[in-house]
């Protein structure tokens, strides 16, 4: 007979004393859903934040961002230098600047940049849309003076960001046309878009944590 382990009687179970946690288990497979979930979403924002051009768009929509005492903060000073470099091929497009007036600027978005691409060289027409406070107040009221000046939405526009943003504006500005043309479907072939780059590096750590919340946000929200 085989000897018995001392210290051991005939109904020891090596793992009957310890607790088992199904919460942590489950706490771990959400993180790794999570860590999945943030992963392809900042795939999908770096396939869409390059530079696209179709057609022969006519109509420069450039988006705001911080304004200072100063002038336009760099992200927004890198949207409008990337904009004035692409115009100095394309004199004749009309350009609209979106942004309105936050509590902490000194002016609205829309006329800092404004005075900044015409400071800057350009003398073609510059429409503001200043009342806008997010990107789909943006594209909204853009879409609304574009309207009111005699444009057609389903001209060729060229949509000026950052790279990181551009993926929402494209999602939201098709979303907004179709509300307001019954019977189209979402088509992007008409929208260009024309990536800036991030020169102020905080703002890249920022952007890239805060920018796959705020693409599902406007997904569920901004309709």
């Amino acid at each position: 007979m085989a000897k018995r382990l001392r210290g051991y009687g005939d109904g020891y179970k090596p793992y009957a004393g310890r607790r088992k946690y199904p919460w942590l288990k489950a706490l771990l497979v959400l993180l790794l859903l999570g860590a999945m979930a943030f992963a392809a979403l900042e795939v999908y924002i770096g396939l869409r934040s390059g530079t696209r051009l179709v057609g022969q768009p006519r109509i420069m929509v450039i988006f705001g961002c911080q304004v200072r005492s100063d002038g336009p903060a760099q992200t927004l000073q890198d949207r409008l230098d990337t904009a004035l470099d692409y115009l100095k091929d394309h004199p004749d497009m009309t350009v609209v600047v979106t942004g309105g007036q936050g509590e902490d600027e000194p002016m609205t978005e829309a006329a800092c940049m404004a005075t900044y691409l015409t400071d800057h060289g350009f003398e073609g027409e510059v429409l503001q849309e200043d009342r806008s406070r997010n990107t789909w107040t943006n594209v909204n009221y853009t879409l609304d003076l574009l309207e009111q000046e005699g444009y057609s939405l389903t001209e060729d526009v060229l949509l000026v960001s950052n790279g990181f943003h551009l993926a929402r504006i494209e999602m939201l500005w098709d979303r907004a046309r179709v509300a307001r043309l019954p019977g189209e479907t979402y088509n992007d072939q008409y929208i260009s878009t024309l990536a800036a780059p991030v020169t102020y590096r905080p703002a890249v750590i920022r952007n890239f944590l805060r920018e796959p919340a705020a693409l599902v946000k406007s997904f569920l929200f901004d309709r």
